[in-house]
């Protein structure tokens, strides 16, 4: 009887491992950054060009606001029960920056206080004062505390130089009830030629 025995069979072999994975996987991670960077440099350079726009637009700019002050003194040189005074014919890179008064909102007999500051020639500020109210905020924030150091002539008046406790120079002139001041960060000179240029309104 013949009969051939199970027949043998070779056990499958595993698939060889492919050498080149690591490195196809190496490539395009490398080029997944490149294509990133490719992507964003368009981006930060659209933004550079943006600020620097900005920047050129801006520096041509000037931040500081001026006002007209006329009106304010008007006002209350129409209010006043005194003779209102204040700054005019300044030199030139005197700036107005600010003007007020109570003077909307007062009666007859009322106290009225005239208020204006400047921006002077070195960038500093120069406050004008005049008021009828010796206990006015515009005064007393200055004066109080003051300590005063001796009288100087501008503008052919008499007025006592003084340094506020800011360190602050103060120069003021008080007649008939009525303060005049200027003061502020400005130097000496400059708040001198404030003072000078202080007329009677209408003058």
């Amino acid at each position: 009887m013949s009969g051939a025995g199970p027949t043998s069979q070779r056990p499958p072999q595993a698939a060889p491992p492919a050498t080149g994975s690591s490195s196809a996987i190496e490539r395009a991670n490398r080029m997944s950054v490149a294509n990133m960077l490719r992507s964003l440099v368009p981006l930060v350079l659209i933004c550079l060009a943006l600020v620097g726009w900005m920047s050129f637009k801006q520096s041509g700019v000037d931040p500081v606001r001026e006002v007209d002050p006329a009106s304010t003194v008007q006002l209350a040189a129409a209010r006043a029960g005194y003779p209102v005074v204040a700054p005019s014919g300044l030199p030139d890179g005197y700036r107005p920056t600010s003007a007020r008064t109570d003077a909307g909102t007062a009666e007859a007999g009322d106290p009225v206080t005239l208020e204006i500051g400047y921006l002077t020639p070195s960038a500093e500020f120069a406050g004008f004062v005049v008021s009828d109210e010796a206990r006015a905020d515009a005064v007393t924030g200055v004066l109080d505390g003051a300590e005063e150091q001796g009288t100087v002539g501008l503008g052919g008046r008499t007025w006592t130089r003084g340094t506020t406790e800011r360190g602050e120079t103060v120069f003021f002139r008080v007649a008939d009830g009525v303060t005049v001041l200027v003061t502020g960060s400005a130097p000496d000179d400059e708040l001198e030629a404030v003072a000078t240029a202080v007329r009677p309104v209408g003058d």
